[in-house]
């Protein structure tokens, strides 16, 4: 059936998509008021609203807030719910709200759901398997413990998405991969643990993303009464960038369609960034069947005119690849070829500073993209545009949050409060504890004109100086710290003969945090502490915050450790009612030290956002963050182009995961089909990132990647097809 009042709006990047939605969702709001008289009817009647859903929480923000922007303007607010969303959001807040449901039909205890964090959502389902994985029944070749857990919830994961049983699994997987004798065993015992997994989970209430992806799908969106109420709290659905949602979302909206809610959708053919991650752009794409059809062509960046030619040089690089008319001379190209890539580095810094310099480009309209950003990376280019004075924003970086020194010393400050985790403290650590601790806006020294901060450095404002500096905070450990397992212990600061070489400032400070230390202690042991969640909060209050402005990373740190520490102690307690046991304190504390010492836990930026001046900051990420946040700028510098990385799917694309896409018949995965995956991912980057480049792109080139092999990727027949041919556009360095 085909629905008039409903529209599929497609259309490839940057041409305008989200607007025309918004457009019909102002029209939708417009009509409605006029027809519901002011909107009186709808604070009488509690009439349905309109569900807007967006791909990601960013894409969600900014719908949100385009869409407040006119209501603004327009000077009036509509009086009914508009409910803005991500999928999964909407997936889980649905089993949150209507659990008694869940409850009854599938004979539950009636606990309250608890969601569980992918982090520890690892770490009790490695518990849980632990038999198994000693025992070599979840054994794979070249997958460690911790990526073969990560692969099994994955799984689960994606057979949720796709409106897949769980059971199946070991099926889809033999019909996929079960070429070897060994594998068939192997997919057994992932299906036995799943089962086993979303057992135990059930039982105590325990929700992770995947299991509420599959209680939605398969339990509550069957059954008649969630329906009934779900299409009488809905009268439109407007869904943008459908190419990135999960299977499952269309048979959600297929249901409102046909309870006569209106429909716009927006679909990107380019699109699909999220296609080894769970998305499914052609079911959802069959949803355009049911609806009018809107077609969007607007020229945007280099696409149209260089996006048929760049796919022809991926099937022929031979052929004389420029617009007819066109010089060489005018293309928009140019290159950076090196031996090295540490040379690379260097001079891709060097060509964007002189760019900055010269006043041809302004650092926040300048985009560094890379198939794949390692930490040397990321650090060579940011400290040598750094030391340019021009700032860089590396998008959505996550780096571990205990490689942060703030975090650090407060995790030796938990083993110094609870008894029995002296085994996680050394010299070296309590020293850098007393150093941060001991940071206070009284201990900085003005020096007239010279700033707080200066462009280029993130890491500003300045942290406050340190009234205990690493030489003394070394002479104190030397001879004030008593190590041992049980009470390890900071002793008075008069036990170090020469004590007076301290000086006084240092002395104090090491007085208030000794005796902070012994407070906390004190509480600890006549159970005045409820949990380490808020002794971190104390310590923060006390020795970190001080009523400054912190460095964005910091603060970014600081409010993920306490989210952290919360949700841990939150999961604990819940477990330890189940049991009805009832651990010491201590043990709980030195799990969670154990679990961000293994780095699996990091720091996410959002809300917090570095201070730049009004030239912004050069942008630096990979293709997937630069893809899924949707930006564009006017100077691309595209780097590794002779990677292999280009045409791999990479960390977007998880293990078996072309296997859950809903039309995919069930049959061997071949190599065929591989390379085809692989093209058709290519193909769409490349369009994409060309519609996001305004007026200039450099292709990076390296000869030798880092390990020293020859880079010869898919991407090197743009280079010779566009600036080889003529040596006059390329700019020889070293």
């Amino acid at each position: 059936m085909v629905f008039l009042d409903s529209v599929w709006i497609e259309g490839a990047s940057r041409t305008g998509k989200t607007k025309r939605l918004l457009d019909r969702l102002c029209e939708q709001i417009d009509d409605r008021e006029a027809t519901d008289d002011g909107g009186r009817r709808d604070r009488q009647s509690g009439s349905p609203g309109l569900l807007v859903i967006s791909a990601t929480s960013s894409d969600r923000r900014d719908l949100r807030d385009r869409l407040g922007a006119r209501m603004r303007a327009r000077g009036a607010y509509p009086t009914y719910a508009i409910d803005t969303t991500t999928p999964l959001g909407f997936f889980r807040r649905e089993v949150l709200l209507f659990w008694p449901l869940l409850v009854k039909t599938l004979h539950l205890s009636a606990h309250f759901p608890l969601h569980v964090r992918p982090e520890t959502e690892q770490e009790l389902a490695t518990a849980l398997w632990r038999r198994a994985l000693d025992e070599g029944k979840l054994r794979q070749e070249h997958t460690s413990e911790y990526r073969l857990v990560r692969r099994i919830l994955d799984l689960f994961q994606l057979a949720a998405a796709r409106g897949l049983p769980y059971e199946d699994i070991p099926q889809l997987l033999q019909d996929g991969f079960g070429l070897d004798d060994d594998l068939p065993f192997l997919w057994e015992s992932m299906g036995a643990c799943l089962h086993q997994w979303r057992q135990w989970c059930l039982e105590r209430g325990l929700l992770t993303y995947g299991l509420m992806t599959e209680l939605y799908w398969r339990h509550l969106l069957p059954d008649p009464v969630y329906r009934d109420r779900l299409t009488r709290r809905y009268r439109a659905v407007f869904a943008d960038d459908t190419d990135e949602y999960p299977a499952i979302t269309r048979d959600l909206f297929e249901i409102l369609l046909d309870a006569g809610a209106v429909g716009t959708f927006t679909y990107n053919p380019q699109g699909g960034i999220r296609s080894g991650l769970g998305a499914d752009p052609e079911a959802l794409q069959r949803l355009g069947d049911r609806c009018q059809y809107e077609q969007l062509k607007r020229p945007s960046g280099l696409r149209e005119t260089f996006g048929p030619i760049a796919l022809q040089l991926l099937d022929n690089p031979a052929i004389y690849a420029r617009p007819a008319g066109m010089e060489f001379q005018a293309l928009p190209f140019a290159a950076i070829q090196t031996s090295s890539r540490a040379q690379l580095l260097r001079a891709t810094g060097e060509e964007i500073a002189a760019a900055v310099r010269q006043g041809q480009v302004k650092p926040g309209e300048i985009a560094v993209i890379a198939p794949g950003l390692d930490a040397i990376a990321r650090y060579t280019l940011m400290d040598h545009l750094s030391s340019h004075e021009i700032p860089v924003d590396s998008l959505n970086e996550q780096r571990p949050l205990v490689s942060s020194p703030t975090i650090r010393a407060l995790l030796t400050l938990l083993a110094l409060v609870y008894p029995g985790l002296g085994h996680f403290l050394d010299r070296d650590s309590v020293a850098e504890m007393l150093v941060i601790l001991s940071r206070s806006p009284e201990n900085d020294i003005e020096i007239v004109g010279a700033p707080r901060s200066w462009p280029g450095r993130e890491e500003l404002p300045i942290p406050p100086a340190s009234a205990i500096d690493l030489v003394r905070a070394g002479l104190i450990v030397d001879h004030c710290y008593a190590p041992a397992t049980e009470r390890p212990r900071l002793l008075p600061v008069n036990v170090f003969p020469r004590w007076d070489r301290l000086g006084y400032r240092a002395t104090q400070a090491y007085k208030g945090i000794v005796d902070w230390i012994e407070g906390q202690r004190k509480q600890v042991e006549e159970e005045r502490i409820d949990s380490a969640s808020i002794l971190l909060d104390r310590a923060i209050a006390q020795f970190i915050w001080h009523g400054s402005k912190l460095p964005h990373r910091e603060i970014s740190a600081l409010r993920e450790l306490l989210e952290t520490a919360r949700h841990y102690w939150d999961v604990d307690r819940r477990l330890q009612d189940y049991d009805r046991r009832q651990d010491p304190e201590y043990v709980t504390v030195g799990e969670f030290i154990k679990l961000l010492r293994q780095g699996t836990i990091s720091a996410k930026p959002f809300p917090v956002d570095p201070p730049h001046d009004g030239e912004g900051a050069v942008t630096l990420a990979t293709i997937f963050q630069y893809r899924s946040a949707r930006l564009q700028h006017r100077w691309h510098f595209w780097l590794d182009i002779g990677s292999p990385l280009w045409l791999q799917g990479g960390a977007a694309t998880l293990f078996a995961a072309p296997l859950f896409l809903r039309d995919r018949p069930r049959q061997p995965w071949s190599e065929t089909e591989q390379l085809d995956t692989d093209e058709e991912r290519l193909e769409r980057i490349l369009n994409d990132l060309l519609a996001r480049v305004g007026d200039r792109l450099i292709l990076c080139h390296s000869d030798l990647a880092t390990n020293g092999q020859e880079q010869n990727g898919p991407l090197l027949s743009l280079l010779s097809g566009w600036v080889e041919s003529d040596r006059a556009t390329c700019k020889p360095y070293f």
